[in-house]
């Protein structure tokens, strides 16, 4: 079982929103959302070369797993933003569901991540863009202003 398999089979038995594995090293989640991945670069986590399984990657997951160095991502649902930032930064992907955009939870407009990225090329800008959108709305505000704009 190569290491995608084996985070495809973690992450399909319950429990783990996103499940990373390189060889005998295995990082798992429960986190929501886009936490999972900001948890894992923020503690320092060394990610080159990993195989990644989550349930949704949209352009600012993607973004996550390419400056994290992930080698390739499976997701249950993926967006059509996201398999551009794959296709730029050579990440390897796979997915059940392409959809065009990521939405927000209430099914009422784009993710406020989504946003939060949606004018952004880089990753390493899109890791400050998305910490500010989640501070943002910790806030209590509704959904954050994209990088750039007042």
């Amino acid at each position: 079982m190569n290491n995608l398999e084996r985070a495809k089979a973690l992450f399909q038995s319950g429990g783990y929103t996103c499940v990373l594995c390189k060889d005998d090293d295995v990082r798992v989640s429960a986190l929501t959302g886009i936490s999972p991945m900001l948890e894992f670069i923020d503690s320092g986590a060394d990610l080159k070369g990993f195989s990644a399984a989550d349930k949704i990657a949209g352009k600012a997951a993607a973004m996550l797993f390419a400056l994290a160095g992930v080698k390739e991502v499976y997701a249950c649902i993926m967006s059509e933003q996201a398999v551009e930032v794959f296709l730029k930064y050579g990440v390897l992907y796979s997915c059940d569901t392409l959809v065009p955009t990521i939405v927000n939870r209430a099914g009422t407009g784009l993710c406020p991540m989504e946003q939060a990225v949606k004018d952004i090329e880089e990753p390493s800008d899109a890791l400050d863009a998305i910490k500010r959108a989640l501070e943002f709305l910790r806030k209590g505000n509704a959904q954050p202003t994209p990088a750039g704009r007042a």
